[in-house]
């Protein structure tokens, strides 16, 4: 029995090779081509703060362009490190896998293919992540944590530092006891610019459609709501503010409601372009045209096979790469894996708003 099986659980192991042909070549022999020790050499690709930068970068080099991968195992007991960070992955059935998470992902897995780190990804019901998340730091695979999925009530930073592991959050908690690493996106000011740009519009009745507000995201998303309305002397009418998955069926199902009532909201703000695509399609049912009669923006995560400016009238977004920020996340958190970031330093991203053809003046 494997320590994966001891624990109880089985994690994917996204094993990431750059591209090009394997040359068989060792440590030795590349210690040789290099005119390096082969202590220098292997001190470089792990790493290690006292090799200075222009050797390790020659290291590096010299290893992508022969082919050289180190035995891994034989790097875990000369190290003590895995050569792999880990994240956890949803899953249960009131999880909806969804793109917003594969862009995620798929940064990690890239950066982490640039530094030659392995990327352990293990499924988690959301119920038992307490116990996921110890079995996954305890288990000698991976060298440091990436945590996502903040919520509003949330003590798991404690539980990070317990691991004694480098960690990295991508997120922000809410009143958190001390400084930590994180990167997030200011979720709060994407909204409230975007509730900006309707006021100066001229609306006044405007919906939100949410992703789930018990994440961090939708709470500061619907902040940014409120406080933009509040500094117009308004607020967010209970009619029009649903916290919703963020599908298209529930993007739909939330639009159709809205343009149900005898009063309906004259623009509309949406957490996902997912969402955005059943809006449109209520929008469209309901004989009214987007960015005449209704207007509509929607929060925008450069997701590959939505594009806004593709849609039938092009949306206005609040523009923001997960991709990017993943591939952020798992640099930070393999600098402080190799010793090369020490401070808590807690990045935080202002999405860009993209003015498109789905936000008019108010009507009427």
């Amino acid at each position: 029995m494997n320590d994966l099986e001891r624990t109880g659980f089985h994690a994917f192991f996204f094993v990431l090779r750059a591209s090009g042909e394997e040359t068989g070549v060792n440590l030795k022999q590349l210690s040789a081509r290099l005119g390096l020790s082969p202590t220098t050499v292997s001190r470089a690709l792990n790493g290690y703060p006292e090799v200075n930068a222009a050797t390790r970068e020659r290291v590096l080099k010299a290893a992508r362009e022969t082919g050289y991968r180190p035995n891994r195992t034989a790097q875990r007991l000369a190290t003590g490190k895995a050569g792999s960070i880990g994240l956890l992955m949803p899953i249960g059935d009131q999880v909806i896998s969804d793109l917003h998470f594969g862009e995620f992902l798929s940064g990690l897995g890239e950066k982490a293919q640039a530094e030659d780190f392995h990327l352990v990804v293990m499924p988690s019901d959301p119920a038992d992540e307490v116990s996921a998340l110890r079995s996954l730091a305890t288990s000698g695979y991976v060298d440091g944590l990436c945590l996502a999925y903040i919520r509003e009530q949330d003590s798991r930073i404690d539980l990070m530092e317990s691991f004694g592991l480098p960690f990295v959050v991508h997120g922000r908690f809410f009143d958190p006891p001390h400084p930590y690493p994180s990167l997030d996106v200011d979720n709060e000011a994407a909204f409230y610019d975007a509730t900006r740009l309707l006021l100066q519009l001229g609306h006044r009745r405007i919906g939100l459609i949410n992703g789930d507000e018990k994440f961090g995201f939708a709470i500061r998303r619907r902040d940014g709501v409120i406080k933009a309305l509040s500094e117009a002397g308004l607020r967010l009418d209970e009619r029009f503010h649903v916290s919703a998955q963020m599908t298209e069926a529930d993007g739909q199902r939330a639009a159709e409601r809205f343009l149900a009532g005898d009063e309906t909201p004259t623009a509309m703000l949406c957490s996902s372009m997912v969402q955005a695509l059943g809006i449109v399609r209520a929008v469209t049912q309901s004989g009214l045209q987007l960015g005449r009669d209704i207007s509509l923006i929607s929060y925008d995560d450069v997701l590959p096979l939505l594009r806004p400016e593709l849609f039938s009238v092009p949306l206005t977004t609040t523009r923001s790469s997960l991709r990017t920020a993943g591939k952020r996340v798992a640099e930070r958190l393999i600098h402080r894996i190799n010793g090369l970031e020490k401070d808590d330093v807690q990045e935080l991203w202002r999405p860009e708003l993209v003015v498109r053809a789905s936000t008019g003046r108010a009507p009427g």
